[in-house]
């Protein structure tokens, strides 16, 4: 499956990003390399890491080593919010660890312990983007307060804000601020906020013939927001992938999103 062939959400400036993406937090040395090799050979055409990970140079060495064109690749990493004054240095030791010219996608890791550190690091990722270092520029672990406030300072709506989320931690009118902001949501930590065991999932998983863990990220999916998994272990790598075969029902949809509403 080619990138152009998965599920993406549209970014400023004509940015696509699949859906579906691999996470690398905790993915590091010659098993990090081989979970992100697994990964490209698997389908994903979407990368997550960041400077705090200490990975990427093995996710660098897995992108040269796929075969894989540059372009038909997106790869996101993120800055320490306590590179304030240091933010060019930072993304350029990053794109030399990386071995690329440019990501598609860099994050602002958290936010800033000064308040007053927010905007001047939003500023220095806009000036990255407008320089072509970075093709989007977004959040992490941003509030919706704190998303206005860069909107607000800057008239620069972040494209994208990661944060935690799954089933069980669904909030509708949060769901609706991103989307009203023109703010795509991306999940991290699919399952480990999740009850694989729940009998909702099991249910939908008995009736499409899948895994609970797929139903999760197929629900990510049809919400239209980005979820990054991560795994080192091949077989696992692979079922995550496998979940475009299929799709949720409205009633499905409902019955899930209702577990994040108890």
């Amino acid at each position: 499956m080619d990138l152009t062939d998965q599920p993406t959400a549209l970014l400023p400036g004509d940015v696509r990003m699949p859906l579906l993406g691999f996470g690398t937090w905790q993915a590091t040395g010659q098993a990090g390399y081989d979970a992100v090799l697994a990964a490209l050979d698997t389908g994903y055409r979407h990368l997550d890491t960041a400077t705090v990970y200490g990975n990427e140079r093995e996710v660098g060495r897995a992108v040269r080593e796929s075969g894989l064109r540059r372009e038909d690749l997106f790869i996101t990493t993120k800055l320490p919010p306590d590179r304030v004054g240091r933010e060019r240095a930072t993304l350029e030791a990053s794109l030399e660890a990386l071995g690329v010219e440019y990501v598609d996608l860099w994050l602002i890791h958290w936010p800033p312990s000064s308040p007053g550190d927010s905007i001047p690091l939003w500023r220095e990722l806009l000036a990255a983007r407008d320089e072509n270092l970075a093709r989007a520029v977004g959040v992490s672990n941003y509030s919706t307060a704190e998303i206005d406030e860069l909107i607000q300072s800057t008239e620069e709506n972040p494209a994208v804000n990661q944060i935690r989320w799954s089933p069980s931690l669904y909030d509708r009118q949060r769901h609706a601020e991103h989307r009203d902001r023109g703010v795509v949501l991306e999940g991290y930590s699919p399952f480990k906020t999740s009850d694989l065991s729940d009998p909702v999932l099991t249910r939908i998983a008995s009736a499409h013939g899948v895994s609970p863990a797929q139903v999760v990220l197929r629900w990510h999916i049809d919400h239209e927001i980005v979820v990054i998994p991560k795994s080192v272990t091949p077989e696992r790598i692979t079922a995550n992938f496998d979940i475009f075969h299929f799709s949720l029902t409205a009633e499905e949809m409902r019955d899930i999103d209702a577990l994040g509403e108890v």
